[in-house]
Parts: structure tokens; sequence; C-alpha cells
């Protein structure tokens, strides 16, 4: 297997499902209403919806990377507002996240795995690294999404 393929393999877990640490991305966003999207429980904190934007922003930066374009983001673009709160706005929101995955395993799979230890863009860090950290990144947030999930079924959170 080729190291391009290992590394879509990652990425695949960690978006869509068989993940090794438990619930992917995709997977721990099911069964999540609007309105618990949208809350923020945590005062000074991000909302899962938020938070799937956030990660559908940063997959989408390193498929920018792999095209050649910094994607230095803006404050705006980092964390992108919620600015309608519907049930179906919500389900283009987790569409997002899944067309942002495909987007960038389409694009790596185009790679060869000689481009994999040079810089993604000259001054930053390796295509490698860079990909990796897309998937690390992704994980991170699922984990507080799965925090705040975990609180609405509890009871926890209005």
């Amino acid at each position: 297997m080729r190291e391009i393929e290992r590394i879509v393999d990652q990425l695949n877990r960690a978006f869509v499902g068989e993940a090794w640490h438990g619930p992917a991305v995709v997977e721990i966003l099911e069964g999540v209403t609007a309105q618990q999207a949208a809350a923020h429980p945590l005062a000074g904190g991000h909302s899962i919806w938020e938070l799937a934007l956030h990660i559908v922003a940063w997959t989408r930066a390193g498929l920018r990377r792999l095209n050649g374009d910094r994607a230095q983001l803006t404050d705006a673009e980092n964390f992108p507002a919620v600015t309608d709160p519907g049930e179906r706005a919500w389900e283009a929101a987790r569409e997002s996240v899944r067309q942002a995955h495909e987007e960038l395993r389409s694009a790596i799979l185009l790679l060869d795995d000689s481009r994999l230890d040079q810089p993604i863009i000259e001054g930053m860090s390796s295509t490698y690294v860079t990909l990796h950290g897309v998937i690390q990144h992704s994980l991170y947030h699922a984990g507080q999404i799965a925090i705040l999930k975990k609180a609405f079924s509890e009871g926890q959170t209005k």
C-alpha cells in the first residue's frame, strides 16, 4: 500500500468511520438537531455548529494548500458565523463536512508519494505533516463535539 493510500485511509477513518478512538466526525454529528448544534452551553465556547464549520474551513484550507494557496484564514473564515439556525441550514452544514472530506480525499489520491516530504508551500510544513494535521485537527474538534453532544443527551443543557 502506498503512503498516500494510508493517509486517505486515516482521513476516511477520521471523517467517515471505523476510527480507532471512536466516532468519526460525520458519525458524531448524526442525531444532533439544529437547535442543539446552534446552542452555546459553555460560556465563551463554540457551538457544535461552529465547530463543524471550523472543521470544514481547515479541511478546505488543507486542500487549498495542496493547490498552492497559503490559505491564511481570517477570523470570520476560521469560525464562520451561524446566520440561519434552521434544520435545512444545519443539514447543509453537515453536508459541507462530507463534501470537504470528499474534496480533500480526491485531491490526496492524485498525489505522488514523492510530494509528501516536500513543503506543501514554500516556508510551510511538509505535505505529509499538513495532511496529518488536518486529520488530527478534525479529530480534536470531534472530541469537543462529542462532549457537547453528551451534555445534551444527559439533559445538562437546554
